[in-house]
């Protein structure tokens, strides 16, 4: 329906497709794709449009529905979780964690999915999960909590230079204030987060969600007993995992290595 919009917004402009592009600053591919409903126009393109064509604000107040629409169906509830969290406690053993991941790192993990995504599949997901970074922008800012294995820091996706500029991410990231980042080492053997991902929200009011891959069949709870549960497995593995000084200096290790 957007895409309709603003391609009849275009023609009664009287604009061709190269035309538009140009005033815009967006390439000719992007305007047809975003016309035909292929792909979800950022916040920035629809301010341009809007000015282009002469809208008076009414192409930019599009802007909170294609915001919402920017999340597939499966990530809309859990980025709106992340927006309303005050502390956010991540453990991750197979990748880096979504919120930690660089713009051509999540891309190259979505384009080795098997079967494969087509290309405006992996940029959709890719956009939506760049567009749940806003956690870091929050004011005031959330508590972060990052457990990451050690093997998720050395597995090259997409390749060497991708992963160092991945390493360099993190260091940035870990010394924001609100975040605390830990390495859980190779060498610690068996740790209580054998079992997989964990993941625990808390919020103003005093409640929380969790959600571990090795736990009630994976499935978000906000039970207190099972939440307990989690927090426990959590505390535990931040407990066995290197401080926050170490994993950074482990981390300088890795992207000397690589």
């Amino acid at each position: 329906m957007v895409g309709h919009q603003l391609r009849l917004r275009r023609e009664t402009a009287g604009m061709r497709v190269a035309e538009f592009a140009a005033a815009i600053g967006y390439g000719e591919d992007l305007v047809r794709k975003v016309e035909r409903g292929a792909r979800i126009p950022r916040p920035e393109y629809l301010d341009k449009v809007d000015e282009v064509v002469g809208a008076g604000g009414f192409v930019s107040a599009m802007k909170k529905e294609m915001r919402e629409a920017r999340y597939p169906k499966r990530a809309r509830d859990l980025a709106k979780l992340e927006a309303q969290a005050v502390e956010i406690g991540l453990y991750s053993n197979h990748n880096i964690h979504g919120l930690l991941q660089t713009e051509e790192h999540m891309r190259a993990l979505f384009e080795m999915r098997q079967p494969s995504y087509s290309q405006d599949q992996v940029e959709r997901d890719v956009a939506a999960r760049l567009a749940r970074h806003v956690v870091f922008d929050r004011s005031p800012s959330p508590a972060l909590n990052f457990v990451q294995e050690e093997a998720t820091l050395r597995r090259t996706i997409g390749g060497t230079m991708v992963l160092r500029r991945q390493l360099e991410h993190l260091l940035e990231v870990a010394e924001l204030r609100n975040v605390t980042f830990q390495v859980m080492p190779l060498d610690c053997g068996s740790h209580a987060g054998m079992g997989g991902l964990i993941e625990v929200l808390k919020f103003q009011d005093g409640t929380a969600i969790g959600r571990s891959d090795g736990a009630f069949n994976s499935r978000p709870v906000s039970d207190p007993k099972q939440l307990r549960i989690l927090e426990l497995r959590y505390g535990m593995i931040r407990a066995q995992a290197l401080t926050p000084r170490e994993s950074l200096a482990f981390i300088e290790q890795v992207l000397g290595e690589t």
